[in-house]
């Protein structure tokens, strides 16, 4: 009976966020800040007026009352592909977290196409393709371990041809 009421709530429309015309809510839950909303798109944060995209998910963890979210910040931009880092965690204790901590989980796996870690000097670094909401392909993420050297001059130069053959093996799949 439970599952029932949950679905019958609906958001409230005065914490709904601005929604795309393609957007559509999948679950909610109330924070200490505000209303958490999880959507096909990504996932709207309370006291922000803006969305982050599955692909911006880094991390996200539950731990059974709390979601902690890391999202992925641009370090720099390169042809064909973008070195991200973690960005500052983010937590909030869900009220009633109903569906979000699934539909987190579902939607964040769901954006990983490709995702390998090679090794480097002084660490590694993870090649991931992430599944972007309304564009066609893969998007190109490079994260660099702690302890890579990030001004080696033979750093880009691997870390293209990393991402290069990564492309290469997607595009052969079936």
């Amino acid at each position: 009976m439970w599952s029932l009421f949950r679905r019958s709530a609906r958001l409230p429309a005065d914490q709904r966020p601005p929604l795309d015309r393609d957007e559509r809510v999948l679950a909610w839950s109330g924070t200490a800040t505000g209303t958490l909303v999880v959507t096909n798109r990504g996932l709207w944060l309370p006291g922000r007026d803006t969305r982050l995209g599955w692909h911006r998910v880094h991390k996200a963890v539950w731990s059974g009352e709390t979601l902690v979210v890391t999202p992925a910040e641009t370090v720099s931009e390169h042809d064909g592909y973008t070195v991200v880092a973690d960005g500052p965690a983010i937590s909030f204790d869900l009220s009633d977290p109903g569906d979000v901590p699934d539909q987190v989980r579902t939607r964040v796996t769901r954006s990983v196409g490709y995702s390998m870690h090679h090794q480097l000097d002084g660490g590694g670094a993870r090649v991931v393709g992430r599944r972007v909401s309304g564009i066609d392909g893969l998007s190109w993420t490079v994260r660099y371990d702690v302890g890579v050297d990030t001004d080696a001059a033979w750093l880009p130069e691997r870390t293209a041809e990393l991402v290069a053959a990564a492309r290469a093996s997607v595009e052969q799949q079936p």
